[in-house]
């Protein structure tokens, strides 16, 4: 009698370890930049459309968040199973470390950023708003931890306006701070991602001028593959069809 209670524990307890390793192994993680993070999630509601049956035990966790901050997260050691940067250099570095899986990395889209405010005619054509300097804050992402953030400095140092900001400049976190501090009128103006004003969830309200592509160093957004998985690599893959490229050129990314 005891010997057969102890065989169905055993069973028991096999069969949970399965369930519980079975539930882990269909599940990935990715990181991806604030910037991106609308776009991504209109490609996995894509993605598991295609893929019904295999959505039903496979799970895709999205965590969003400035590029800078997923990097270190990952080098030391973040459970994360796909890294989509909103830079080149973050994924070239990790690729260079040894973190990333061979011949993972790729360019998915190409940013651009724009000079936007939520009241109608603030911002001219020309960015010269900038220039008459009649407003109290200018919101932007840190360019120490967020690639949109490097890109509006680069910007401001080509107008020759970096150090005459002062403290004028608010600094997000990543660009979906950025883009809260103007949209909730806490500053005037400010450097957004133009896919952020594209995005089919938000109604485009005020003005904004398109910075012009020879002010900044382009904006090469990258994603690679750090744990290898068949959902990972068969999610990869996807994001590369031509069902993805149209769901992120429709979010106001230039394509690679």
């Amino acid at each position: 009698m005891l010997n057969s209670q102890l065989k169905v524990f055993a069973l028991l307890f096999v069969c949970q370890f399965f369930i519980i390793t079975h539930s882990v192994a269909n599940e990935i993680r990715i990181a991806v930049a604030s910037n991106f993070y609308p776009t991504m999630k209109a490609i996995v509601e894509e993605f598991e459309l295609e893929n019904y049956e295999s959505s039903k035990i496979n799970k895709i966790v999205l965590i969003s968040g400035s590029s800078g901050k997923h990097y270190a997260q990952i080098i030391n050691g973040a459970p994360f199973d796909i890294f989509f940067s909103a830079d080149k250099a973050r994924p070239v570095l990790l690729e260079k470390e040894g973190i990333v899986e061979n011949e993972s990395r790729f360019t998915y889209a190409l940013g651009k950023i724009v000079l936007w405010s939520p009241a109608n005619g603030f911002v001219d054509s020309k960015g010269q708003v900038l220039y008459d300097n009649n407003f109290r804050f200018l919101a932007i992402a840190n360019p120490k931890i967020a690639p949109y953030g490097i890109a509006t400095k680069e910007t401001l140092i080509s107008m020759g306006l970096w150090n005459n900001m002062g403290k004028k400049v608010v600094r997000g976190e990543n660009i979906a701070q950025a883009f809260q501090f103007i949209n909730s009128g806490n500053a005037e103006l400010g450097f957004v991602s133009f896919s952020q004003l594209m995005s089919p969830n938000f109604s485009l309200v005020g003005s904004f001028w398109e910075v012009p592509k020879s002010l900044y160093n382009p904006i090469e957004q990258q994603a690679v593959l750090l744990r290898d998985s068949l959902l990972g690599r068969n999610f990869m893959e996807f994001v590369q069809t031509d069902k993805a490229l149209n769901i992120i050129s429709k979010f106001g990314y230039d394509l690679p």
